[in-house]
Order: structure tokens, then sequence, then C-alpha cells
């Protein structure tokens, strides 16, 4: 466990600006260790008073052996796309039974890297899980966010049909696993103020599972060197006894050079890859941009040039023009880095992040290839579930079944 945290681990913690923080530290809400230039440091002591940072307190550790499946437990995976949840729940010891993906260049990156999956390509309404029926143990999607309006009016399991969460809802119906896992943007939170995710869980609940209050999880505590969120759901097949936590967040906060240089992720710097390029004019605006800084760093001409209308518009707009710097992790992937306005530019060089920059942010090992144009890559990529935080998920639903499987061993122990 750290003794101390920056000023920009802190505030990546908070999910507070940087800004906010001096105000706090003016105010003597808290009282950083003052170093030279400026920089702070803020030790335990000086934090454990501020809501949102009692995990730093938490020193319970469990053993590595309390994680390693009991048996072979199975999954079986809707919208798969690139694989970064699948690979998580293999890594956490899952085999995957099915994965079922539209697009047809992410069903060929699935089959290219691991040739044994059985990568089922195509709508996912046309696919039957009845085979599957009692055979299955967890069932994982992150169904994409189109047509909620459905769920949102709390109707039932057939009113969500016509919804891609109808198809996550049905395969779970059809299978019946002990566990079910959904994935998605955390905007699902709060669309139409809090009534489509309520609707989500009463169909669940209709089926026969009791869901885990959802969680928002940020990625940046499950050795992520990227600021995404994800909400995920959990469903307990009802009478099974299963009981899931959420995992513990860490104590450390990966870094845009934990990512592309060699160290606590990645034992050597990134490859090379090919990477899309920023036009002329925006090359030479980003130039004036500082590691770290954003639209506001330019000169006030330039803001207006390159904001235009959106220059009188209220916000922050901080991701515009944004120049990453190596000691914070990346703002969340788009899935296309040299998008107008959403910026991620790269710390020293004025060029986007490339492919394989984009996996690492990701956590996909390098030996993983994206099929299709560079366009292509850049998408799956940037609409993957991080590697890492699918194995956080996964290893703390191993030690759900792991206990569930001790349980029922001893049940049967003693009706023999």
């Amino acid at each position: 466990m750290k003794d101390t945290y920056t000023l920009t681990e802190v505030a990546d913690m908070l999910s507070v600006s940087k800004e906010t923080l001096r105000r706090w530290d003016k105010n003597s809400k808290l009282r950083p260790i003052r170093l030279p230039n400026n920089y702070r440091r803020y030790t335990l002591e000086s934090l454990s008073e501020i809501s949102g940072t009692g995990f730093l307190f938490e020193r319970v550790e469990e053993p590595d052996e309390l994680f390693v499946p009991l048996r072979e437990f199975t999954s079986i995976e809707l919208f798969a796309g690139a694989g970064g949840l699948a690979l998580g729940f293999e890594k956490a010891g899952f085999h995957a039974v099915l994965l079922n993906e539209i697009n047809p260049w992410a069903c060929k990156t699935l089959r290219f890297n691991r040739p044994a999956w059985n990568v089922v390509e195509g709508d996912v309404s046309a696919v039957s899980f009845m085979d599957y029926r009692g055979k299955i143990d967890v069932v994982t999607g992150g169904f994409p966010c189109q047509a909620f309006s459905y769920a949102g009016k709390k109707l039932g399991f057939e009113d969500t049909r016509g919804t891609l969460f109808f198809e996550f809802a049905r395969a779970v119906s059809e299978i019946q696993p002990l566990i079910c896992v959904g994935e998605n943007v955390r905007g699902l939170v709060a669309h139409e103020n809090g009534e489509t995710l309520d609707g989500m869980i009463s169909v669940l609940d209709e089926l026969g599972y009791d869901v885990v209050p959802p969680q928002v999880m940020k990625a940046i505590f499950y050795k992520v060197p990227q600021k995404r969120e994800r909400v995920f759901i959990v469903g307990i097949k009802k009478g099974s006894g299963i009981t899931f936590d959420y995992p513990r967040r860490d104590t450390e906060i990966y870094t845009v050079s934990d990512a592309l240089k060699a160290g606590r992720l990645y034992d050597t710097d990134v490859p090379k890859s090919p990477g899309q390029k920023y036009p002329t004019r925006k090359c030479e605006i980003l130039e004036m941009v500082p590691p770290g800084g954003y639209w506001r760093d330019l000169p006030d001409e330039l803001q207006r040039e390159y904001m235009m209308k959106s220059y009188f518009l209220s916000g922050g707009k901080t991701g515009m023009a944004r120049r990453m710097s190596w000691d914070e992790p990346c703002l969340t992937l788009t899935t296309s880095p040299a998008q107008k306005q959403t910026e991620r530019c790269h710390p020293e060089e004025t060029r986007p992040f490339t492919i394989r920059e984009y996996a690492r942010f990701q956590t996909f090992p390098d030996s993983w290839q994206f099929a299709g144009s560079m366009n292509e890559a850049y998408k799956q990529i940037g609409n993957a579930v991080p590697v890492n935080l699918a194995y956080a998920i996964a290893r703390q639903i191993v030690l759900s079944l792991n206990k569930h499987e001790i349980r029922s061993q001893l049940m049967a122990s003693r009706d023999m």
C-alpha cells in the first residue's frame, strides 16, 4: 500500500478536478505535503476523512488460491466484440463455450486469436440457446445501449422485445445459468431517471434472478491506465445460495507511462504500429498544448478558431484539444482517436495514439491482433471492455462459484 499520492492520483480517485483539490487545499479541507515547484503529495492520514477514499484503508488480503476454479467453470458471451470481456474471463479460468458477435471483423479477430473458441457470427436474435440449458455457469454480455425505452416502462420481459437487452435476457432465460453479468456505459444509470435500469432489474427478477445492486466501476482502480467507467449488473439465480461481492479497488493508479513503457503493466515498451494522423492545421494548434493541457491553454484567438461555437458554451470541455501527460491515466478512449474535438494526443508527439497504444490502454496483450482496416481496429478496441477490469469481475465470480461448489459438495456428502 502506498504512503502518499499525487495531486493527479487523488483527483482521479475522487473524480474531481485538480483545481477543486487546490481549492480544498486553500480552504484546509486537505493538507498536502508541499514540495518544490508547488508540487503536492497527500498522505493517507490527510485523506482519511475524505468521502470516497475508504478503500485505501481496507487491508484485507485474500489468498490467491481462493480464486482458482475448483472445476472448469463455463461461460457464454453475447455481444463479444473484440474479446476484452472474454479475455478477462479466460484469464480468471473460465472456459468459453460460445461467443456471439454480429460484426464480421470482430469475429475474425476472435477466431484469429483463439481458433478453439466457438464463435457464432450473426444476429443474436437468430441464435437459440436451449441446448445449453442448465449446463452453463455464467452468461455475460455487454449489450449495446440502443432502444432502451421499452425497458424503462418496467412492463416485464416480453415488453422488452425488440431491444438488445431482451436478447440478453432471453439467453439468460433459456440457459438458466447460476450467474448472469450485464455490462454497459455508466449513462445507463441515469437513463430515463433510472427507470431503464430499474426495468432491467425487474425483468431479471421475473426470470428468477436476484440482482446485486448495480455498480459503476472505474477502470483506473483495476490496473487499467484509462479513466473508463462501466456499469455492471450481476444477477444470481434465486435459491442457489450464491453470494457475490464486487472486487475491492486497487490502491495503485496506472498511467499513460505504465501503458506505453516497460514497467508495472508490461515488460516492454509498446510495439510500433500504424495509427491515424491529425490534419495539418490541427497539428499546428495541438503543438501549442502542453502535456496535461487542453484548449484553454491556447491563445484566445486559437481557442476561438478551434472551438468555434463551442467556445461560447458552458462547461469545461476538458477533452477537447487535449494532450495527455505521462503521469495520468488516459481519458476514456473513443472509437476514432482523431475525431473532431475529442482528442487524446500523445504526451510528446503531436499525433493520436496508435493501434497498439490504444490496445494497451484497454490492457489487451500485445499478442492480440485486430482484424480489418485501421479504422475498424480502432473501433473494436474503443468499444471493448478493458481486459483487466473484466478479469477483476471474473475473479470475484470464480470466488462465488467456488464457495457454491464447496457448499454443494458438503450437502451431497451429508445426503450419502
